[in-house]
C-alpha cells in the first residue's frame, strides 16, 4: 500500500466517511462497510482528499487536458483535485455540468473550461452501476470532448449485478478508457490487518469479497 492510499483510508475513517457495520446497498447486497465521500465536508478534509486524487493521477502518469466533475458530488471532488494539482505545479483546467440547462445568462449545462477537442478526465467518488459515468461520457462527447479516463476514490472490487466484471472493469471494457482509484478493497483489507481497531471487521470483509468479489 502506498503512503497516499494509507493516508486517505485513515482520514476517511477519522471523518467517518468509511464506516463498518451492516449496510444495505442499492444493489440489495448487505455490505460490511460503506463509503460516503460527502463526509469530507470541510476545507481541510477536502484538501486531504484532493491531495490523494492528485497523487493517484500523478503516479499513473495519465495524459489529460481537462478535469470534469459530474454534478453533484463530482464538482467539489474535481475542484479539490484541481487545487491539489495546482499546488504541485500543474494548473489543470476544470469543467462541470448542471443537472438542468440554464436558459439565461451564458446558458447551457456546462460550466468552466471548454471541452471541444480536449482529453477529459472524469472525477467522481465511486462507480456503482456505471450509470453516472455513462451520462458524463455522453455530456463530454456531446461537447466535442474526448473521454480519456475516470478517477475515483474507492473501488469496491465487486461484481456488478449478474456480471463477472466489476463496475470499473465494465467501464474499461465498454469505453476503452482506464479507471484509476485512490484505493480499493485490497488496501482496506491490508489496513484492517495492521490495525487492532479494525481487525474485528476483517473476517466480514474477506467473506464479502469471497461472495461478491470480481477479482479486480
Amino acid at each position: 500500500m502506498q503512503d497516499h492510499q494509507r493516508q486517505f483510508l485513515e482520514h476517511a475513517l477519522d471523518r467517518e466517511a468509511l464506516r463498518f457495520g451492516e449496510f444495505t446497498l442499492k444493489s440489495g447486497r448487505v455490505s460490511p462497510y460503506f463509503f460516503n465521500a460527502g463526509r469530507f465536508d470541510s476545507g481541510a478534509a477536502l484538501a486531504v482528499l484532493g491531495d490523494a486524487y492528485a497523487q493517484t493521477l500523478l503516479t499513473a502518469k495519465l495524459d489529460f487536458d481537462v478535469l470534469f466533475g459530474p454534478a453533484y458530488k463530482g464538482i467539489p471532488l474535481a475542484t479539490a483535485t484541481a487545487l491539489a494539482l495546482a499546488a504541485q505545479g500543474r494548473d489543470a483546467p476544470l469543467a462541470f455540468n448542471r443537472k438542468e440547462a440554464k436558459d439565461h445568462g451564458e446558458g447551457g449545462s456546462l460550466i468552466g473550461a471548454p471541452l471541444a477537442g480536449k482529453r477529459v478526465l472524469i472525477v467522481d467518488d465511486v462507480i456503482t452501476a456505471g450509470t453516472a459515468i455513462r451520462e458524463a461520457i455522453e455530456i463530454i462527447c456531446g461537447a466535442g470532448g474526448i473521454p480519456c479516463g475516470v478517477l475515483i476514490a474507492l473501488d469496491r472490487q465487486e461484481r456488478s449485478g449478474d456480471s463477472e466484471m466489476s463496475a470499473t472493469e465494465a467501464v474499461r471494457a465498454e469505453f476503452g478508457i482506464p479507471v484509476l482509484a485512490i484505493t480499493g478493497l485490497d488496501e482496506l483489507l491490508q489496513l484492517a490487518e495492521g490495525r487492532a481497531d479494525l481487525t474485528m471487521h476483517r473476517e466480514a470483509l474477506l467473506a464479502y469479497r469471497q461472495r461478491y468479489g470480481s477479482g479486480a
